[in-house]
């Protein structure tokens, strides 16, 4: 297969994408990365000032190499705990823009403290945003993929889904449920061409991970490891940019990974050491 037949493959021309906390972080650079490959992303999220920002033509910005078609963002704040605000929100989108050919999660909210001093709100919110918000998303739009004959379903979990974390039990919990969830999808739409897959970053240069850096050795931490909290660090020794995982979202939403549904692709340079 030549070099060009591939590059076509990786391209989102004419597809509709709707991506879930693309404010800031990850989601932002996903909705911009899919853009960019030729997709019109509706970017939500509950922070409307700074998606209105988002929303100007990716194109303005610079072309991708080539001169290849850019696509746009546009802006719908949506909360996703919501039910009735997300399916308003994806009949809005597909009114507007047209049907939903991918779905992009990434809206999660982080609670850190020792697993018996989790207040009930830390957990309810953290399983509200992280799981159930999944489940709302992906509800909205997976019958009307399965009747179309296709689409791509792609969830945002965590590398704390698949090994403990100290001090992080609701986070893991409601990130590893919201892979199983998404697999389960995968299965039972298999038939129908939705694929359904995870992506599972680990440290990423994300306000959510500085938030977590309360003194100026905390990233050295990350990279060599601690200890303290049975934390292996990161053999490639690098944090990664919210790029990397923007780029392994786009491939599994592209028709490079046709064949690929139900897996749980793990983008933490090895810190699980999967």
């Amino acid at each position: 297969m030549s070099a060009a037949t591939l590059t076509g493959r990786s391209r989102l021309d004419g597809r509709i994408a709707l991506v879930t906390g693309a404010a800031r972080g990850i989601g932002e650079a996903v909705a911009r990365t899919l853009a960019r490959l030729g997709a019109e992303v509706a970017a939500t999220d509950l922070r409307a000032a700074t998606l209105t920002e988002l929303a100007d033509p990716v194109g303005a910005r610079g072309r991708p190499a080539g001169g290849e078609r850019s696509g746009r963002v546009h802006a719908y704040p949506m909360d996703v705990t919501d039910r009735t605000a997300v399916d308003a929100t994806v009949a809005r989108v597909e009114r507007e823009l047209g049907p939903v050919d991918i779905l992009v999660n990434v809206a999660g909210v982080l609670r850190t403290a020792p697993a018996a001093e989790l207040t009930d709100e830390d957990w309810a919110r953290t399983f509200a945003v992280n799981t159930t918000g999944v489940f709302h998303t992906t509800r909205a739009v997976v019958g009307a993929m399965a009747l179309r004959g296709g689409g791509s379903i792609v969830t945002v979990a965590s590398n704390a889904a698949g090994i403990p974390r100290t001090h992080m039990a609701a986070y893991a919990a409601s990130k590893a449920a919201s892979v199983m969830f998404t697999k389960c999808v995968g299965l039972e739409y298999a038939g129908s061409g939705v694929r359904c897959n995870a992506v599972c970053p680990g440290s990423t240069d994300t306000p959510m991970q500085r938030a977590l850096w309360t003194d100026p050795d905390a990233p050295r931490r990350v990279l060599d490891g601690d200890l303290a909290s049975y934390r292996t660090g990161i053999p490639l020794g690098r944090i990664a940019d919210p790029q990397d995982i923007a780029d392994s979202v786009a491939f599994l939403c592209s028709d490079q990974a046709r064949h690929i549904t139900m897996q749980d692709l793990y983008v933490d340079g090895g810190a699980t050491l999967r």
